[in-house]
């Protein structure tokens, strides 16, 4: 079933609320009190968004760096570009040859804490569609879904790890018990660094190109009770961008108290050395955001870690017994974290 165009109205009113009451939780947890800047932002080719974000240097604040991210952005695609995407898309039946608006509206997040125990969160859920025309009548002739969240800890807590990938399988069970396994594969194989042979963190949930058609990512499975319609594929993003405050905040409040030492905030920065290195080498939605016309650079790079670290031939990642050695196990083979996987 194609959308109407109204869903692109529904996304926007969706991820505005959202992104107030995800900013609204960051707040109340942090200790000392924050508040994040907003800042509206506009692109020349079409649309906008709004990015939350704080950041602080000081060592006994909640978070180093956050944001929360809205765009909603329209324009037209290039025949280049619709021709791939046709080839992408079985649904997508247009004369390639010819230039077609596009509509894609998203929320980003991301969360760096300061002390060493709390983990790193990030999320991104978003919609995309095409349109026939420009006319004030024209039918959406493509659309899809696509979502992404993970858990990037520098030190291992197995229940925080069970606690996030048991709420991500609850919401996915409700739409379909195929659906939590693909999609944790899908995020495994998505965050490996080919270049360190190591996976950025323990993973998530991971989807793209969801729509009434044959997914690739379900592949053989896809067959399975799955949400088709657009309006149960969106009901299914929105259950997952919900769940985001049950799925982290809760894990951010026991650690970000627990007591941390220089050792720990050196191996922190280690491994968020990692992070940059996934972001700009591996990520493909930095390298298209960063090539994209009218790009917002600020937006496309916030997930970065205010403060990183780099060393030669680290011992730290020699020690096997160590705490460091045991997060450095999971991060070389990714584990299942609940049952029936």
């Amino acid at each position: 079933m194609i959308p109407t165009t109204m869903m692109r109205q529904r996304v926007i009113d969706y991820i505005t609320q959202l992104q107030n009451d995800i900013v609204s939780a960051l707040e109340d947890a942090s200790v000392p009190p924050c508040q994040f800047k907003h800042d509206t932002w506009s692109r020349p080719q079409g649309g906008g968004g709004i990015s939350c974000t704080y950041a602080s240097s000081g060592n006994d604040a909640t978070y180093e760096k956050a944001g929360v991210n809205t765009s909603m952005i329209h324009g037209t695609l290039p025949p280049a570009a619709v021709k791939q995407m046709s080839s992408e898309h079985s649904s997508l039946d247009v004369n390639t040859m010819t230039a077609l608006p596009f509509f894609a509206g998203g929320i980003s997040l991301i969360v760096h804490p300061r002390n060493p125990n709390a983990p790193s969160a990030h999320a991104n859920y978003r919609y995309f569609e095409v349109m026939d025309s420009t006319e004030k009548d024209a039918k959406v002739v493509g659309w899809w879904f696509g979502g992404i969240t993970d858990l990037t800890p520098s030190y291992l807590f197995e229940e925080d790890a069970k606690e996030f990938h048991g709420t991500l399988k609850a919401v996915c069970d409700a739409y379909g018990t195929a659906l939590y396994p693909k999609f944790k594969q899908s995020c495994d194989d998505h965050f490996f660094i080919p270049h360190r042979k190591e996976y950025r963190g323990i993973g998530g949930i991971r989807f793209d190109d969801l729509n009434d058609e044959m997914n690739a990512i379900l592949g053989s499975v896809d067959g399975e009770a799955r949400p088709h319609t657009a309006d149960n594929i969106f009901a299914f993003v929105r259950a997952l961008g919900d769940a985001f405050v049950s799925s982290y905040m809760g894990i951010l409040n026991r650690r970000k108290i627990m007591p941390s030492d220089e050792r720990m905030r050196r191996w922190q920065l280690l491994r968020r050395g990692r992070y940059v290195e996934f972001n700009l080498i591996c990520e493909r939605g930095i390298k298209f955001g960063l090539a994209a016309p009218g790009v917002n650079v600020e937006n496309v790079l916030m997930g970065m870690p205010e403060t990183a670290r780099w060393e030669y031939m680290s011992d730290m990642l020699e020690e096997s017994d160590s705490a460091e050695g045991k997060m450095m196990e999971v991060l070389k083979s990714p584990k299942s974290w609940v049952r029936d996987c």
